[in-house]
């Protein structure tokens, strides 16, 4: 019972913060090497989203195309059968490398802000600047439980109401598939 009660608590605050951090403008990592940050990340948690309904082994691959752009190839399992998404993402802040724009249909672009990320890249957050999109992604399947309430309490100073992060059933890594 005190578990829960502690729990519940710590979720107020965490909302409480996110109320107040929601009014300032989203903040993004100073700079980041997008040669470090390509590869396969898995999806560790996100707040739900229609295009992810079912979805179980979450990962997305960024490589390099030869016109600077980068093709994303997202990957889960759906329904007993992986479902591939390939995409395309652009820059937008050349001076930081940390605000990009992904399209998966055109027309429509979404903003893919990393908000935080490891020193070493092997873990990353990505949010959008409206603050309904949310993911906690590292380079392996799993994340320790500190390193992963460390970032979710760091989303909620940014303004993420964290109350609606969900994790994600990681069972292995489909990205030579």
């Amino acid at each position: 019972m005190k578990k829960e009660i502690l729990a519940t608590s710590v979720a107020l605050g965490l909302a409480a913060f996110a109320l107040h951090a929601h009014e300032k403008p989203l903040e993004t990592v100073k700079y980041v090497d997008l040669k470090k940050y390509l590869g396969t990340w898995f999806e560790i948690a996100a707040f739900p989203q229609s295009f992810e309904k079912g979805c179980s082994c979450t990962s997305a691959t960024y490589g390099l195309n030869s016109d600077g752009s980068i093709i994303v190839k997202n990957r889960c399992i759906k329904d007993n059968k992986l479902k591939v998404t390939e995409g395309r993402a652009t820059v937008t802040d050349k001076s930081t490398n940390s605000k990009l724009a992904v399209q998966f249909f055109w027309p429509f672009k979404g903003k893919y802000w990393i908000i935080d990320l490891a020193k070493d890249y092997s873990y990353a957050v990505v949010g959008h600047p409206n603050r309904r999109y949310l993911w906690i992604l590292s380079r392996r399947p799993t994340l320790d439980d500190q390193t992963y309430n460390q970032l979710v309490v760091r989303a909620a100073n940014k303004g993420f109401d964290v109350r609606h992060l969900v994790k994600t059933e990681q069972i292995g890594d489909l990205s030579g598939i």
